[in-house]
Parts: C-alpha cells; sequence; structure tokens
C-alpha cells in the first residue's frame, strides 16, 4: 500500500487487518498513526521508489494499493508490479469529470447533467500539471495489470488538513447568531464522504476480485444542498443560530461565490458500488460529523494555511453589515 498514514489510510489498514489480511505500507515516515503492530513499514520518499521497487516486488503482493497517484507518471508505480500482483486498486477523484471544469469555468459549455455516472464525460483541460487524475486514469488503462479506479469525493474527518468545515464551525463557536451564505450557493450540492466510509469503499474494491478492471464513484447519498450541509455542522456541533443567504454582491469579497458556475451541480451517482461490491456508509452521519467537529476544535488551521478559512480573513463588522441588509 503507497501511503496509509493520512486521513483514509489508517482506517483502510486498520479494517483490512481485522480481516487478516498481510499489509505493507510505503510512506514517507512523517506520520506514524497507531497501526496495528502486524503491519510492515517502508519507510522512503516515493520520488526513490525505483530503489526499493525490486525488494517491493519480491514481497509478491496480491493486491497493490496506491493512495498517492496524483501525475500521469505515479502510475509507472503501479504497473512496475505486472506479473507480481494480481490486481491494483487506486484512488483517483471525482474531480475527472467534465462538470469539473464546467464549475471552475476552465471548460466552456452548459452544465453537465448530474447526477455524474462513471461514464459522464471527462475533463479535456489540465488544471495543475502536478495534479492530474485524468492522466493517471488514461495511463491506468495502459497497464498490463487490472485496476480497479475509484473516484473519491470531498472527504471529511479527523485528520483533514484541508479543514473543510473550520470556515463554519469557527463562527459557530465565535458565538455568531447567523451564518452568511451566498445565495448562488445555499441550493447548491457537492458530494462529500466521511473518512472511515471512504475507507470502507477502499477496503470493498481490495478484497473483491470482481473490482477488477472497474471503477467506482464514492460518495455519500443523499447529497445535501449547502445550506443543509451547514444545518448538519451546526447540529453536531450544537449551534442554535439561523443560515441566511444574501446576493453575491452584498456579501464580503471572502464570502462570494462568484469564481464558480454553480448552475453546474456536482453531485454523484453512487448506484454502482452499492450494487456491485456491496457498499454502504459504516458512520452515522451525525455522529462522522460530531467526530470531526470534534477533531478541528482540536487542531485548528494554523496562520499559515493557504485556505480563504484562516481565521484572520473573517470580517464579522462586514458580516454584520451584510446581515443588516439581509434583514437578519
Amino acid at each position: 500500500m503507497f501511503g496509509g498514514t493520512g486521513l483514509m489510510g489508517p482506517f483502510v489498514v486498520r479494517e483490512l487487518d481485522r480481516l487478516g489480511h498481510e499489509i505493507t505500507v510505503c510512506h514517507r515516515g512523517e506520520h506514524e498513526p497507531g497501526l496495528p503492530p502486524t503491519v510492515r513499514h517502508v519507510h522512503g520518499d516515493l520520488a526513490s521508489f525505483g530503489d526499493r521497487v525490486d525488494g517491493l516486488r519480491g514481497l509478491r503482493p496480491h493486491v497493490v494499493l496506491d493512495m498517492l497517484a496524483f501525475t500521469r507518471a505515479d502510475a509507472a508505480r503501479i504497473g512496475a508490479f505486472a506479473g507480481v500482483a494480481h490486481r491494483a486498486v487506486v484512488a483517483s477523484s471525482c474531480d475527472v469529470y467534465r462538470a469539473y471544469g464546467r464549475l471552475w469555468r476552465t471548460e466552456p459549455g452548459p452544465p453537465d447533467p448530474v447526477p455524474l455516472t462513471e461514464d459522464s464525460p471527462l475533463r479535456e483541460r489540465v488544471i495543475d500539471e502536478g495534479y492530474d487524475k485524468v492522466g493517471v486514469e488514461e495511463a491506468l488503462r495502459r497497464l498490463d495489470l487490472p485496476t480497479t479506479v475509484l473516484r473519491l469525493p470531498a472527504v471529511h474527518g479527523p485528520g483533514d488538513y484541508q479543514h473543510r468545515l473550520w470556515s463554519h464551525l469557527k463562527r459557530m463557536d465565535d458565538g455568531r447568531a447567523a451564518i452568511l451564505l451566498d445565495e448562488q450557493l445555499a441550493g447548491w450540492r457537492w458530494t462529500r464522504g466521511y473518512a472511515e466510509d471512504v475507507a470502507h469503499a477502499i477496503v470493498l474494491a481490495v478484497t473483491d476480485p470482481g473490482s477488477a478492471g472497474r471503477t467506482y464513484n464514492v460518495g455519500a447519498d443523499p447529497v445535501p444542498t449547502e445550506a443543509e450541509w451547514v444545518a448538519a455542522i451546526a447540529e453536531a456541533a450544537g449551534w442554535e443560530g439561523e443560515v441566511v443567504t444574501a446576493p453575491s454582491k452584498t456579501l464580503p469579497e471572502y464570502l462570494r461565490e462568484d469564481a464558480f458556475d454553480l448552475r453546474q451541480q456536482y453531485v454523484l451517482d453512487s448506484s454502482r458500488i452499492r450494487r456491485q461490491l456491496g457498499y454502504e456508509e459504516v458512520v452515522d452521519p451525525i455522529v462522522a460529523l460530531r467526530r470531526t467537529v470534534e477533531w478541528e476544535r482540536a487542531n485548528p488551521p494554523g496562520p499559515e494555511h493557504p485556505h480563504p478559512t484562516r481565521v484572520d480573513r473573517f470580517d464579522y463588522a462586514a458580516e454584520n453589515a451584510a446581515l443588516e441588509a439581509a434583514g437578519a
């Protein structure tokens, strides 16, 4: 297994261990979560993978799981096990779809229909040369090794380095009476998943030979609107304020969502993995959010965090003025 110490990896490792599988985890050694003592660790940067490939091939793994394939070139790491492993499982992303480009306005055209199935059109333009899941998937299809591709959603949970809940939770914990949402955003839907649930989907793909060569969307169902998502966070956090929507032009700049074309909903159809592999969530949604809230409160993002949810970006005076203009 490449990766295994980040957001989802420890859940994957622990579940596989409970099922009695022998596991070797290749990682840099920067994080050492509490994994079972039976797990074998191989430390090293993936840039030096070639120095260790013979030893790893010598383990003759039945399945190779790669959580860290970000560029087309990374597919060669999986391909190195052709003729040794029976198959591979690779974590991709739901951002491979053309709809993602429509959302970000990088690909012209009207919104694609949702829910997005595994056969929906893929992006044609590379947004970031250092992150190209479309290229990864294209390269995997050329390998002489049956590979399962899992298109993962926006994942939250303990250890979420993107702090996806923080901007809302910070306002709640600061005692704000209301949270402002751009009215374009309030009814928008984006498929998410809790880390342990997504890890369970990965385990099913690893342990079911019938998944070989297939592609699966992974994500929670049903998919809430953004306003419903904030309300769920509020329930988990014990916040009793209200969500107020307002036109983009009346909001502080950091709350405006006009960089996106929110006519493009981003709802995944996860029925294939549910039907074929028997996937279903293993953690109650409100319990999942409570665990995430607890972790966020204990691990707030530092001032170096690049996400616009940084605390020093909040302007409550401007938000108050916008709330007053909205009649809240």
